[in-house]
């Protein structure tokens, strides 16, 4: 695969080179490659014969002279930039949105009336590709203020903090947000909203809300960061009163995470100073410890992949992610061993366990790839890489590379994944089974994005 990537860049540099040269011709030369009304302008080949926006293509034929300002070029309807002519050959990179695929080239006057034409013998296949875009969110003089405050998706305007995101189980028109120390968040689809949820909890602005997980039945875990050893760290809301009625769980300061498990129905959470992680009963303060991380003083994140067969155990400020495989027959989780960076390590690179640099990781959420179908573990794992402005994807078997972003660049930018889009500090990250996008907390924009295939 990397042979074949080589050979295509040198493909594409050599006939930017040709283009280049043949530009450079003398007066008379370029006199005799101008565009001639007597002749037919013909299009006889192009390459690449498919790809998505922002391909760049070369066309070739006869007759297309060597003003970029009388030339213009069509795919699918939309326009192309052009890039470079020589009058047998254009550069022009494919534009968004050429679904038809038909490609035709005009020469067009100073009033910019087109005066001759020509059409492709056949189409491009043109194919949708994953964009980044702004979905909810605004900010204004130059991305550094923003109003904090409810209302419909066009005017809602921007979001405090984006620590966790997670959909309704039983109502997927519903996206909760925590805000930590700021406010939580609720995005209603069917209305088009954003309201402030209010959930109850003592002093929710003292430390935080790193996250809110839901039971098997459908109930709200709130998790509460406090400073306090004989205070709850986590909180059951009951659907049935409205997320309303508080019931304390397990005491303990520096709760960070809470997850159940997605068959046996028991939680997870850990501890900030201890770096210890508990399985508890829902609805009681029960718990027992399980296992401890390396470090103490650790802020810990628990998402447990949607078999139940394991869990990861992201741990934030030591740049590292664990894997902790369950245990059926006594329903715990065992001890976890390095899945990928390393301890102390911030950085960015893409690789296998441990060579993997990641920096500030943080939520994540496991998605089905189908190019998996039929092995023991269908599911990829995509993670906010905060501090790199990233989002990454790590395979079952440890491999890290980066889907979104560009590596420590922090920006605001819509786009291509990787070519045009930029991210400050994202950190939470859901994934919409049913409109087939992700949504992500991109907290120093303000912002929660969108990464979707183009409409």
């Amino acid at each position: 695969m990397k042979m074949k990537n080589r050979m295509k860049i040198q493909h594409w540099l050599m006939l930017l080179i040709v283009l280049c040269v043949s530009c450079k011709d003398d007066k008379s030369d370029t006199d005799s490659q101008a565009f001639d009304p007597s002749k037919p302008v013909v299009v006889s080949d192009f390459a690449p014969k498919e790809g998505g926006a922002n391909q760049k293509m070369i066309i070739y034929g006869e007759n297309f002279g060597n003003d970029l300002s009388k030339i213009k070029v069509t795919i699918g309807g939309q326009n192309a930039r052009i890039i470079g002519v020589n009058h047998q050959s254009l550069y022009c990179i494919v534009p968004a949105k050429a679904y038809d695929g038909d490609i035709e080239v005009s020469i067009v006057d100073e009033s910019g009336e087109k005066i001759a034409y020509a059409e492709a013998g056949e189409h491009y296949a043109y194919q949708k590709k994953m964009l980044v875009s702004s979905f909810l969110g605004e900010t204004y003089e130059n991305n550094t203020k923003f109003d904090v405050k409810d209302g419909p998706f066009n005017d809602c305007g921007g979001f405090e903090k984006m620590e966790w995101l997670v959909f309704d189980p039983l109502n997927h028109n519903h996206l909760y947000v925590a805000g930590y120390d700021k406010s939580c968040r609720l995005i209603d689809f069917e209305k088009k909203y954003v309201s402030t949820f209010n959930t109850g909890i003592p002093n929710p602005n003292k430390n935080g809300i790193p996250c809110i997980n839901w039971t098997l039945g459908g109930d709200m875990i709130v998790t509460h960061d406090q400073s306090n050893d004989t205070q709850p760290g986590n909180y059951l809301l009951t659907r049935e009163s409205g997320f309303k009625s508080l019931t304390p769980m397990a005491a303990g300061r520096g709760t960070r995470a809470a997850a159940v498990h997605p068959i046996n129905g028991e939680y997870y959470y850990a501890f900030y100073n201890t770096g210890m992680v508990w399985r508890g009963v829902v609805g009681t303060k029960e718990g027992v410890n399980i296992f401890r991380v390396p470090n103490a003083s650790v802020r810990i994140f628990i998402i447990i992949h949607p078999t139940g067969n394991y869990a990861y155990i992201i741990v934030n400020n030591r740049q590292y992610i664990m894997r902790s495989d369950y245990n059926w027959a006594t329903k715990n989780f065992t001890e976890p061993y390095l899945i990928a960076g390393k301890d102390q390590t911030a950085g960015y690179a893409d690789g296998v366990g441990s060579y993997a640099r990641v920096n500030e990781p943080q939520q994540g959420v496991f998605v089905k790839n189908p190019e998996y179908e039929g092995q023991e573990d269908e599911y990829d794992f995509y993670f906010c890489d905060k501090a790199n402005h990233v989002v990454r994807i790590m395979t079952p078997q440890g491999r890290v590379s980066t889907f979104a972003g560009t590596p420590q660049a922090s920006g605001y930018r819509d786009g291509d994944l990787r070519l045009d889009a930029r991210f400050a500090y994202p950190a939470g990250i859901a994934y919409d089974e049913e409109r087939q996008c992700f949504y992500i907390g991109d907290s120093n924009n303000r912002r929660i994005r969108k990464v979707a295939y183009e409409e």
